[in-house]
This record gives C-alpha cells, sequence and structure tokens, in this order.
C-alpha cells in the first residue's frame, strides 16, 4: 500500500506532466473542481482542472467537486507513473471516475 505521501507525490508529478503539455491541450475548455478519494487511505485530494493544467492541489476532500476520481493509493501511483492504463482500470472497477459524459470526453484527451 503507498503512504498518503506517495499518493500525494504522484499527484504533484501528474500536475507537473499536465503543466508540461498544457500548450497542446490548452486548447481544452474544461475548468472543474476535482477531488480524488483514496479508499483504502481513507484520504482524500483536490484542486481544480483549468486550461489542461491542475492547480490548486491541497489534502481534503471536496464533496461538491465536479469530477471525482476514486481508487485505491497504489492504483493511483501505477496509473500516474503509467503502469496502469486508465481505460482499462475503469473496466476492471479498479478506478472510478465520476463526472459528466461531456467531462469524461474532454478529459479523455488529457490522460
Amino acid at each position: 500500500m503507498a503512504s498518503v505521501d506517495e499518493c500525494r507525490q504522484a499527484l504533484r508529478d501528474l500536475a507537473d506532466r499536465l503543466d508540461r503539455h498544457a500548450d497542446a491541450s490548452s486548447k481544452i475548455d474544461l475548468d472543474r473542481t476535482l477531488a480524488c478519494r483514496i479508499t483504502d487511505l481513507e484520504t482524500a485530494f483536490h484542486g481544480r482542472i483549468t486550461g489542461g493544467r491542475l492547480v490548486d492541489l491541497t489534502d481534503g476532500d471536496d464533496p461538491k467537486a465536479k469530477i471525482a476520481l476514486v481508487t485505491t493509493s497504489d492504483d493511483l501511483v501505477a496509473l500516474v507513473h503509467g503502469q496502469l492504463d486508465v481505460t482499462k482500470a475503469v473496466a476492471a472497477r479498479r478506478v472510478s471516475i465520476k463526472a459528466s459524459p461531456f467531462d469524461l470526453l474532454k478529459l479523455r484527451k488529457l490522460l
């Protein structure tokens, strides 16, 4: 099981990767709050996706977040580091993404 610090670092790594590719994805019109809930650690993080970037990442849940990613600590780390395919993980119910269908289509372009 990954630690809270490893999950926090994985999300920072994701934010850095999105930031490096923001020029290509800046045409994606997506400005939504995001919550990442880690089930096995009973913890959460939240931030905002805007302009192809993940910003304002901090500890704690946002129950009103428009997009929610629910997974285990190990699966989060594996997703961010490219060891787990997001489509396969969702199909296998290892990852749950709660968002509107339109937001899901836009998210696909970022991942």
